[in-house]
């Protein structure tokens, strides 16, 4: 079916790559941690729409075209190295919010959260990288569909993706129920998810331009 074969090595591909623990997962347990299940909820959905980007990029060529063109590369690359960086620092400099705030409602807050999950992955370089590589693997080389092919398949990733953060959103937040009632505790978050957005940044604008 439009030229996709070897579909269930792809999804198992998929879920083995979404369970593996990396930045987003550390970003959905801390933001679980701070705001609760609804906090890590925005993330995992936020993360979900950024990669959706690149998957329709990848479905209609801009992948292919932001790799070939040095320039595009690296403006991409400076412009989500910088948000990564500026972001981390926000985190950094920001006051603990507590459990008896968490409570009240945090619209905002979490307005906030999921744009930090779209733009973190929108802006990402890598993430372009990722499914420019791994979508064609699975899609004939002669298929008359490819873009609506690579859609397919990056959807059905994005949808484990998504089900595996919620998952760790739920859980996250119920052991961390605790830990959020303590301005110690909460600060701690808000420095380790801080530092992973400078990392990340840093990451980002060492990357090789093509």
């Amino acid at each position: 079916m439009l030229g996709i074969h070897e579909i269930w090595l792809f999804v198992l591909s998929g879920v083995l790559l979404n369970i593996t623990p990396g930045p987003d997962t550390v970003y959905v347990i801390g933001r679980s941690m701070q705001l609760g299940w609804r906090g890590g909820a925005a993330a995992a959905l936020g993360i979900s729409c950024g990669c959706f980007f690149h998957v329709a990029g990848a479905a209609i060529g801009l992948s292919a075209l932001l790799m070939a063109s040095s320039t595009a590369f690296s403006i991409l690359k400076l412009v989500g190295a910088a948000y990564l960086v500026v972001t981390g620092l926000q985190m950094l400099w920001s006051r603990p919010v507590l459990a008896s705030a968490i409570d009240e409602p945090v619209h905002s807050s979490l307005r906030r959260v999921f744009l930090q999950g779209v733009f973190t992955n929108a802006l990402n370089p890598k993430v372009a990288l990722f499914f420019l590589a791994f979508l064609p693997q699975f899609v004939a080389a002669d298929s008359a569909h490819k873009p609506l092919a690579f859609l397919t398949l990056g959807l059905i990733f994005i949808c484990t993706g998504t089900l595996w953060c919620l998952v760790l959103a739920a859980f996250a937040a119920k052991a961390a129920h605790r830990l959020r009632s303590s301005e110690g505790a909460v600060a701690w978050v808000n420095r380790a998810l801080g530092g992973l957005f400078i990392y990340l940044g840093i990451r980002v604008a060492m990357l090789e331009t093509r």
